[in-house]
């Protein structure tokens, strides 16, 4: 069980909102923050507080001003953050305090930004989702001709606090093959039937008909509580961005999700088909023939 008030960064990965304008001159001045971390996995215990520091950066050469608030989200079916100003159903916001709602940043100016997350004594085992959003105030951006409008851009720091003894519960199953950067992987389908959000690691190898392997990692999507998602296998070679897979596959390994361990032995027939066109859906392939599924011993 993980204790109270920790903290935990997972990966780089930024879920954010961006208002953007081609031009770079206007991008550059419209919103020039820098954030850190860009998540936040935390465990507090019902009646406590989690207090946690957001590392703000202005990278610009004129002084900045930005707001700050809080918003609920959720996961679109395109799997991006679709954020919401107005209070979800048990939204746990109010039991968020923020440093403050305004902040005036100098030219390549920083600052620490303090929020905190305190339950209540009888909260339920859960996990309290939110979004604290850093927004630019509207400035007037000039190009180099006459031109001058108004531009703005926003950032979605998004928090996941596990509320006492909340935890994800993972099934994983075959979903056949995809494409990830337009090349044909493995897939497989997590099911959470738990009450957190939880996230595949670890590595798996995969074998050729050839005999010849490549080491295979999950990518890091969130997998809520209630849903169930495709999340791809892709490969892991260090220096080289695209490989390409030659199917049939035997994928065996172990994947891992906090302190457990799922055992895999999967077959992959065929790759997935690319789509005709950027308007048609990608085609998916047969599912994977599940030779061997069976959960390891937990991690020590």
């Amino acid at each position: 069980m993980a204790k109270e008030n920790t903290l935990s960064f997972i990966g780089l990965l930024a879920c954010a909102t961006m208002m953007a304008i081609a031009s770079t001159a206007a991008s550059a001045q419209g919103f020039s923050a820098v954030i850190s971390p860009p998540r936040f996995e935390v465990t507090v215990q019902p009646g406590k507080t989690s207090r946690q520091i957001i590392e703000i950066t202005h990278v610009a050469n004129q002084r900045g001003n930005y707001r700050v608030y809080t918003n609920d989200w959720v996961i679109g079916p395109d799997g991006n953050a679709v954020f919401s100003d107005e209070l979800a159903p048990n939204s746990c916001r109010p039991w968020v305090a923020l440093e403050r709602k305004e902040l005036a940043l100098a030219a390549n100016g920083k600052i620490r930004f303090r929020f905190e997350v305190s339950p209540p004594a009888d909260a339920a085992a859960a996990e309290c989702r939110f979004a604290i959003m850093i927004e630019g105030l509207e400035q007037v951006v000039k190009t180099e001709g006459a031109l001058s409008f108004p531009v703005s851009g926003r950032i979605g720091v998004i928090v996941y606090a596990a509320i006492g003894s909340a935890r994800p519960q993972l099934s994983i199953s075959s979903a056949g093959t995809g494409l990830s950067n337009n090349s044909a992987v493995p897939q497989l389908q997590v099911k959470n039937d738990g009450n957190a959000t939880g996230r595949l690691g670890g590595f798996v190898v995969a074998t050729d008909a050839q005999g010849k392997q490549i080491d295979l990692v999950p990518e890091a999507l969130p997998i809520l509580p209630a849903q169930t998602r495709v999340v791809p296998l892709v490969p892991n070679v260090p220096g080289v961005d695209n490989v390409t897979l030659q199917f049939p596959l035997t994928v065996k390994g172990n994947i891992e999700w906090g302190d457990q361990k799922t055992a895999i032995d999967l077959r992959y027939e065929k790759p997935a088909t690319p789509p005709p066109s950027k308007e048609a859906a990608p085609a998916s392939a047969p599912p994977a023939k599940a030779k061997n599924l069976v959960p390891a011993p937990a991690a020590k």
